[in-house]
């Protein structure tokens, strides 16, 4: 045979399409049309040694352009420190699957509960699963757990200071579940009370989903908010920066019932969008409606602590057309990576990065102000991330920063421009934006 290491046999292939009455593989393609089938030869190099290899790649990267980050809008460029990537890369870590025997599973299991620890902590909830695709996903099992909760309600309400992708997807899962979707609006760059009093006044809502720091940066005053939702029987629902909670009120603390988001802001690297992995935690009072895995602690036989699946709600455990979802990965290798990063961190860890990342921001706001090329947009307070109204066409902004090597100024749909500033960004590199951006003047 040309490859060795190939399962079948000239003889298994033969008896094979013996069996199913085709004479050989091309007959498999029968029914494609001959228009679609390519018969020329790949255009393939010739093969290289490891040394050519190595050689061709390092020069394909070096065709990329590295730029500094002052970018956020729900993916932020925090440090992470060097021993995490090293620690994930292990084989027992890398290659895991999921734990379904937890006879065999008890390191999995162990950093998954422990993931979940931290994540209730961070929130103020109660419980929460084993983690899921990213924020906006999340947000949208959050939005499908509220339907499952109340019962016979078919509307969900959204902030409109909620970020574009979560909006988005949010309105892709509605769209194919026949759920109808309302808003919030805005006053000020926050979500306003008097706005949401009136959509719930018309009826039918199950939830609510705004954010804990909004797409301008705003840090979100959800006095009230909960009890206006609770008053028509619905459930409040929180998007929060994991990393922020730190520094600002949790879910928790606002009387949400659900918080979700993404734990990108958690050391995760950007990675040109990902793998990043979305929590979703609630009150326990909804944990058989959370959808995913969540791990218990218990003991075995012998008395010693132990991790097991304490509950499974989805359609591969129990009836599908009782399943909460059908969500069926945990994004188990970059819920470890958070683990540790939180772990490595701490608290004091924590707080000190967003206040690097605060200093910073306020900085950079201010010394924009002073170019005389950006007014003032909003007054609220904000922590890292904030809008400014730009004198000179966005796109022109945006271009001048990225031939200065910045990737700043990010768009909104009302023509605002973002910027974020992470512990990352030093006063140096503050101050050479700053300078790029005076060339316009």
């Amino acid at each position: 045979m040309a490859f060795a290491y190939f399962p079948h046999t000239e003889d298994d292939i033969r008896e094979m399409l013996r069996k199913i009455g085709v004479e050989s593989l091309d007959g498999l393609y029968s029914d494609v049309p001959q228009e679609f089938i390519y018969k020329d030869e790949f255009s393939l190099p010739e093969a290289m040694s490891e040394m050519e290899i190595r050689r061709r790649f390092s020069e394909m990267a070096g065709r990329n352009r590295s730029l500094t980050v002052f970018c956020g809008c729900g993916a932020y460029d925090h440090y992470a420190p060097a021993v995490i990537p090293y620690l994930i890369s292990r084989s027992e870590f890398q290659t895991a699957y999921t734990p379904y025997q937890a006879e065999v599973s008890q390191g999995t299991l162990r950093y998954i509960f422990e993931y979940q620890s931290m994540i209730t902590m961070l929130t103020g909830m109660e419980c929460t699963n084993a983690s899921m695709y990213d924020g906006a996903t999340a947000a949208a099992e959050a939005m499908m757990m509220s339907l499952a909760c109340t019962k016979k309600k078919t509307r969900v309400l959204l902030s409109r200071t909620l970020l574009p992708q979560v909006r988005e997807v949010v309105l892709t899962y509605a769209r194919y579940h026949g759920i109808g979707i309302g808003y919030v609006e805005a006053e000020e760059g926050s979500t306003s009370l008097e706005s949401l009093k009136a959509e719930l006044a018309s009826g039918d809502v199950a939830a609510v989903l705004v954010p804990s720091v909004n797409r301008f940066g705003i840090i979100e005053d959800l006095t009230g908010f909960a009890d206006a939702v609770h008053s028509v029987k619905g459930l409040l629902a929180v998007y929060a920066d994991p990393s922020a909670l730190a520094v600002v009120k949790t879910p928790g603390e606002w009387g949400a019932d659900i918080a979700c988001g993404d734990c990108q802001s958690l050391g995760l690297p950007l990675s040109f969008g990902g793998p990043y992995a979305g929590y979703l935690a609630c009150r326990m009072e909804h944990v058989r409606k959370l959808p995913g895995r969540i791990v218990g602690q218990t003991v075995d036989a012998d008395g010693k602590r132990c991790y097991v699946l304490t509950l499974q709600a989805r359609e591969q455990h129990i009836r599908r057309e009782k399943a909460t979802s059908n969500i069926c990965s945990n994004q188990s290798l970059m819920a470890l990576y958070v683990t540790i990063y939180l772990s490595l961190m701490g608290r004091d860890g924590l707080r000190e990065v967003n206040g690097l990342s605060y200093g910073g921001a306020h900085y950079l706001h201010d010394r924009l102000l002073e170019t005389g090329l950006f007014e003032e947009v909003f007054t609220r307070p904000f922590l890292k991330e904030f809008v400014l109204r730009p004198k000179v066409a966005p796109e022109i902004l945006q271009q001048t920063l990225c031939d200065g090597g910045f990737f700043a100024a990010l768009a909104t749909e009302e023509g605002y421009v973002s910027f974020c500033v992470t512990e990352k960004r030093t006063k140096e590199e503050i101050d050479a934006l700053v300078d790029c951006v005076l060339k316009l003047k």
